[in-house]
């Protein structure tokens, strides 16, 4: 066992290498000639540990994407070529590679229509069909939102060289800005053929190397580390989400207990017990995440209408890996000048599917001013917005 962790560790140190030498754009070549034995005997799991390395590294997201398309190009056999034992499609790893199939089936059916509006880009009908088509393909992203909420959390816990996720994540978001601008051009008076086209390519090629790497890298791992109990405890979540494409069998949720605690909370203010406390959090007209000084999620409310997705896998995760690659420095400097008592409050207004959100991060301390957390708060304000004049009198309709 120890030859092969040692044998391991010089992989996946010889891996970093070769990857440096593709982002240095050494002769490509002379890189496959003069590691072909490393190229023919990596393993699956050797990727995550490189990935992993580089991310540790600090290497730019975009040089980090890019040399790992390519260094994955070169292993594409050998990782084709690992034993690989697809899951059955009722347990929870078997259900996403399921969806993964359906998505391949449908993106057949856009190819040859792709082809056809390259000959006629005037075809507003062509255009129009094509269009519902990938409108189709856009409920996929429910698929990468149960992933980066529910299924990557658990990942945390169970593989220490998690920081592929982070990676994955990135590749995600290019997937699902590629799908909104494809649409976008379809609806377009002002339709470019060029743009679409690559568009389209890039989009392809980032659904099928996240399928090959999910399937054939990141899953099979997974399967190993991760009981499966544990892993089928992530149907009930993901399906509130809702599986794009294959949906399973509703899986029988555990009994909940009631909390028939009768003892009362404390508040200073007024006393109420816990069941008050979640109908009280719940009902009012926001969403709330709080993150404790160890940088750790403890709680998120759960009003009826949230403004952004959130699962019970997240808490007790670190809020640094909650949120994309690209956008989670902001975040860091956030909790660094709220902890350093720099900041007290962070602002941010945005608009998303035609709502206005407000997003407001405040720093929690105690009565001596010890940093104890922030607590996120997003409220859409559109209606706010609009209020004009005043409004003094009860208008309800009988």
């Amino acid at each position: 066992m120890s030859e092969f962790i040692n044998h391991k560790e010089i992989r996946v140190t010889n891996l970093v290498k070769l990857f440096v030498g593709i982002l240095k754009g050494e002769n490509p070549g002379q890189l496959v000639a003069d590691n072909h034995k490393l190229i023919e005997s990596t393993v699956p799991s050797d990727v995550i540990s490189m990935v992993d390395r580089l991310v540790l590294m600090k290497v730019p997201m975009d040089d980090l994407k890019r040399g790992i398309n390519k260094l994955l190009n070169l292993l594409h056999k050998t990782i084709s070529e690992y034993p690989y034992y697809p899951p059955e499609k009722e347990n929870f790893i078997g259900c996403l590679v399921e969806n993964n199939r359906i998505l391949d089936e449908r993106l057949q059916e856009i190819k040859p229509l792709i082809r056809e509006i390259n000959k006629k880009p005037e075809s507003a009908e062509l255009r129009n069909s094509i269009k519902e088509k990938f409108l189709e393909i856009e409920k996929f992203t429910n698929y990468y939102l149960i992933k980066e909420n529910i299924l990557f959390p658990i990942i945390e816990k169970f593989v220490p060289e998690f920081r592929c996720l982070a990676v994955m994540w990135s590749f995600h978001d290019d997937i699902k800005r590629n799908l909104k601008l494809i649409v976008q051009q379809l609806s377009s008076h002002e339709f470019d053929l060029k743009i679409f086209n690559r568009l389209s390519g890039d989009l392809f090629f980032n659904i099928y190397a996240i399928k090959f790497r999910e399937e054939r890298i990141l899953y099979p791992l997974v399967e190993e580390v991760v009981p499966e109990s544990e892993l089928n405890l992530l149907f009930q979540e993901s399906l509130e989400i809702g599986f794009p494409f294959f949906q399973p069998e509703l899986v029988s949720e555990n009994s909940k207990s009631k909390n028939s605690e009768e003892n009362l909370v404390d508040l200073e203010t007024g006393k109420l017990t816990p069941e008050q406390i979640k109908l009280l959090f719940n009902h009012l007209p926001v969403d709330i995440t709080f993150v404790d000084e160890n940088d750790k999620v403890v709680y998120f409310s759960s009003p009826k209408k949230r403004i952004f997705p959130r699962t019970k896998s997240i808490i007790g995760r670190d809020v640094h890996n909650c949120h994309p690659p690209e956008s989670v420095h902001v975040v860091e400097e956030i909790v660094k000048s709220f902890r350093n008592g720099k900041k007290d409050v962070a602002s941010f207004w945005i608009n998303m599917k035609g709502n206005k959100l407000l997003i407001q991060y405040f720093a929690i301390r105690d009565e001596n001013g010890n940093y104890k957390g922030v607590v996120e708060v997003s409220q859409e304000i559109s209606e706010i917005q609009n209020l004009h004049g005043e409004k003094r009198l009860l208008d309800w309709e009988e």
